[in-house]
């Protein structure tokens, strides 16, 4: 490693636009794979199928959120170049400009991806490391991290920590209930 490469990485400040794709996938993640693990852990008496079932739709969640942000923001942030090419009646290819957006879009695709597999793999450690009770550790450690998600998301928003953390518990309460009544416990 040389040392331009080292002060490239020295630089790396996470962006408060990385932070909406680190919330945003996690939640996926942690409450789409909870799901998943609520319903297999009640078809299924051995941990092995529960995990190769979350495992299965971790790294399909975290591919699909990674392409589809890649393609929606390719979308976006190309139609806001073009938007800038107009009165500059020129183009603007091959430009520090359009460098920039490339990197721009590849960096939200990676973290929206990378965080949405993050965030699975909460529901699914318990199931890797507890012979009882994994279910309901993977519940209360989906939910607690969720809440911890929520104090993140209240400091970027520069809002209530605690009000942003309750919505966010609520929200995996209300999916934990919907997963159960719907007849997948």
């Amino acid at each position: 490693m040389n040392y331009k490469s080292i002060s490239k990485f020295k630089r790396f400040k996470l962006k408060t636009e990385h932070g909406r794709y680190i919330i945003l996938g996690s939640i996926d993640g942690i409450l789409a794979i909870l799901g998943v693990v609520i319903g297999t852990s009640h078809v299924a008496d051995d941990p092995a199928i529960v995990i190769n079932a979350a495992l299965g739709g971790a790294v399909a969640l975290a591919l699909t959120n990674g392409v589809g942000s890649y393609l929606a923001e390719s979308a976006v942030e190309f139609g806001k170049l073009a938007e800038l090419e107009k009165p500059l009646l020129r183009s603007l290819n091959r430009t520090k400009i359009e460098e920039e957006t490339k990197k721009k879009i590849w960096s939200d695709s990676i973290f929206h991806g990378g965080a949405s597999f993050c965030g699975s793999l909460v529901p699914i450690l318990p199931f890797l490391l507890l012979d009882e009770y994994s279910l309901e550790v993977a519940v209360v450690l989906s939910i607690s991290v969720l809440s911890v998600l929520g104090v993140y998301s209240g400091k970027l928003a520069k809002q209530s920590m605690i009000k942003h953390s309750v919505r966010m518990v609520g929200l995996g309460i209300m999916i934990v209930t919907a997963v159960t009544v719907l007849g997948l416990e």
